[in-house]
C-alpha cells in the first residue's frame, strides 16, 4: 500500500477512535451524571409513572415513623404518614404529581439517588444501579408536636400556627398548623382521585395545605414591640431609662393619634415618662410607636427588624422556605409608629417570631432554624449531621440580657401576668386588629421552663379576645418539650 494511502487510513483510524471515544463519554455523563436532571425534567413523561416504583426511605423523629412507603398488589408503592394532619407542616406530602415538606427538602435522598448514598458513586453512576432510599431524621419533638396539635385545633379558633425552637441550636421542635390535612388524601396512585382531594382542600377559604407556621404571614401585634425595644437598647437606651408614654401619641404629620388599650387608662402607661421595662411588661403602644416614628426612628428598627431574619424567607431544610415576614421602610412617621406597634405593614410569619424570642434567649444570637437533624443510609449509617448554623447576632449579651428582664415582667406583673407560676418564664402578648374582621391575631411569644430556659416558642390564634388567651397553648408546648 502506497505511503500516502497508508497516511490516509490511519488519520481516518484516529478519527473514528476520537469520535467512538467522544461518543461513549456522552452516553456515560448522560447517563451517570445527567440521569437525575433528566428524570426531573417536567417534559419528562416517564416521571410521574415512575415516581411510585421506587421504595422510598422512611422520615422519623423520635425513633417513630411519621412518613413511609407501604407496597401495593401491582408492585407499587404509596406513601403514607402517620397522624397526618399532626405532622403534615413537617412531613409535607408525596403526590402523583408534586412534593412539599421534608418530602420535597430530602426527595433525591429518599428515594435513593442522592449521591451521597451510592456506595460506589462514579461506578453506580454509569451503571445505573439504583441505591434504596435513605431515612431522614426531624428535629421534631413527636410528644410536643402532639401536644401542640391538640392544643389548637381544640382552642375553637379560625387559625392557628405554633413553632418551637431550640433556642441554643436552631433546631425546630415544633411546627403546627390548623386547620390541617391529611397527607394519605393526596398521596394515593390514582391520578384522578389525588386531582379531587387536592380540589377538595384548595376550594376551602382557610387553606389547609398552607403551612400557617411558615408560609402565611399575620400581623404580630405588640410580640413585635420586642424588635422594637431592642432597637431602643442597640441605641443607647437601657431596661430602666425612662421613656416616653401617656394615653395618647400623635406621630408627626399624622391625622389620627394612637391610644393605648382602654384597659390601660389609670395605669402606668397613662403617666408622661416611665421605665422602658415597666412600658414593655404594660404593652404601651404610646411608648413603641414613638419610638417607630421619632427616636430611634424607622431605621434602627427596619435595621433590628432585618437582624432578627425579616425581609428574608427563612430556609428551615434545603430548598423549603418560608414566606418573609416585613417591616416596612418608610419616611412617614405616621406608617412606622403603627407598624412599630405590630400592625399596619407589619407582617410576620409563627417562626419569625419563634426565632425573636430564640434570640433573645441565647444570648442575642440568632441561629438558623433547621428541620431535619441527620440523614442515615438503609443500613444505618450516619451519612449526614445537620449542624447548627448561626444566622446573625441581634444583640450583644448585655441587651439580650436586658431584654430577657423586660420579657420576664411581662409574666411577673404585665400583660402576661396570668402565666406566672407556669413553665412560661418570659414573654410578650400581641393583639392585633384585623381590618373588617370579627377576629383578632392573638400572638404569644417566650421562653421556658422556668429553671433551665432553653425553647422559645411562638403562638398565633385567630378568635376574638387577646393575646394573652395564645400563653397557655405557649406553656403546654414548654410542658410537653421539659417533660
Amino acid at each position: 500500500m502506497k505511503p500516502g494511502t497508508d497516511r490516509a487510513l490511519a488519520r481516518t483510524w484516529v478519527i473514528t477512535l476520537v469520535m467512538v471515544v467522544a461518543l461513549m463519554a456522552n452516553i456515560t455523563y448522560v447517563q451517570g451524571f445527567e440521569a437525575q436532571e433528566l428524570r426531573d425534567d417536567s417534559d419528562n413523561a416517564r416521571r410521574l409513572d415512575d415516581r411510585f416504583k421506587i421504595d422510598r426511605g422512611p422520615i422519623v423523629a423520635d425513633g417513630e415513623r411519621l412518613a413511609w412507603s407501604e407496597k401495593t398488589d401491582d408492585d407499587r408503592y404509596r406513601r403514607r404518614y402517620r397522624d397526618g394532619p399532626v405532622f403534615a407542616p413537617v412531613t409535607g406530602y408525596f403526590s402523583v404529581y408534586s412534593q412539599t415538606g421534608l418530602e420535597e427538602a430530602a426527595n433525591h435522598f429518599l428515594d435513593g439517588t442522592d449521591d451521597r448514598l451510592a456506595t460506589s458513586n462514579l461506578i453506580d453512576k454509569i451503571i445505573g444501579k439504583h441505591v434504596p432510599g435513605g431515612t431522614v431524621e426531624a428535629t421534631i419533638d413527636v410528644g410536643a408536636q402532639r401536644a401542640a396539635y391538640e392544643a389548637l385545633a381544640g382552642a375553637g379558633v379560625r387559625r392557628a400556627a405554633a413553632v418551637a425552637i431550640d433556642a441554643d441550636s436552631g433546631a425546630v421542635l415544633v411546627m403546627a398548623s390548623t386547620p390541617s390535612y391529611d397527607p394519605n388524601e393526596v398521596s394515593t396512585l390514582d391520578g384522578e382521585a389525588a386531582t379531587a382531594a387536592f380540589g377538595r382542600l384548595n376550594d376551602q377559604p382557610l387553606k389547609p395545605l398552607l403551612n400557617k407556621a411558615t408560609k402565611e404571614l399575620f400581623p404580630p401585634g405588640s410580640t413585635f414591640k420586642a424588635v422594637v425595644a431592642a432597637a431602643a437598647l442597640e441605641a443607647g437606651a437601657t431596661a430602666d431609662a425612662r421613656v416616653k408614654a401617656g394615653r395618647s401619641y400623635r406621630p408627626p404629620g399624622a391625622g389620627q393619634a394612637i391610644n393605648n388599650d382602654a384597659g390601660d387608662i389609670g395605669g402606668s402607661c397613662d403617666l408622661g415618662r416611665i421605665p422602658l421595662i415597666e412600658a414593655f411588661a404594660q404593652s404601651c403602644n404610646t411608648t413603641f410607636a414613638y419610638m417607630g416614628a421619632e427616636e430611634p426612628g424607622n431605621d434602627a428598627v427596619l435595621q433590628k427588624a432585618a437582624d432578627f431574619g425579616f425581609g428574608d424567607r427563612i430556609e428551615y431544610a434545603d430548598g423549603v422556605l418560608s414566606a418573609a415576614s416585613s417591616f416596612p421602610e418608610t419616611g412617614e412617621a405616621a406608617l412606622s409608629a403603627l407598624a412599630s406597634i405590630g400592625q399596619g405593614s407589619t407582617v410576620a410569619t409563627p417562626l419569625q417570631m419563634a426565632m425573636v424570642a430564640a434570640g433573645v434567649l441565647n444570648e442575642g444570637v440568632v441561629m438558623r432554624p433547621h428541620l431535619i437533624d441527620r440523614l442515615r443510609a438503609p443500613g444505618g449509617r450516619t451519612v449526614d449531621d445537620i449542624s447548627p448554623g448561626r444566622m446573625s447576632r441581634a444583640l450583644s449579651s448585655e441587651q439580650a440580657e436586658q431584654m430577657r428582664n423586660m420579657m420576664e415582667a411581662v409574666v411577673e406583673r404585665g400583660t402576661g401576668k396570668s402565666l406566672k407560676g407556669t413553665s412560661v418564664l418570659g414573654g410578650k402578648t400581641g393583639t392585633a386588629d384585623v381590618a373588617d374582621a370579627p377576629y383578632n391575631d392573638r400572638w404569644f411569644i417566650g421562653f421556658g421552663p422556668r429553671e433551665d430556659p432553653e425553647y422559645a416558642v411562638a403562638v398565633m390564634t385567630e378568635a376574638s379576645g387577646y393575646g394573652i388567651e395564645s400563653g397557655p397553648i405557649a406553656a403546654r408546648i414548654i410542658d410537653a418539650l421539659a417533660g
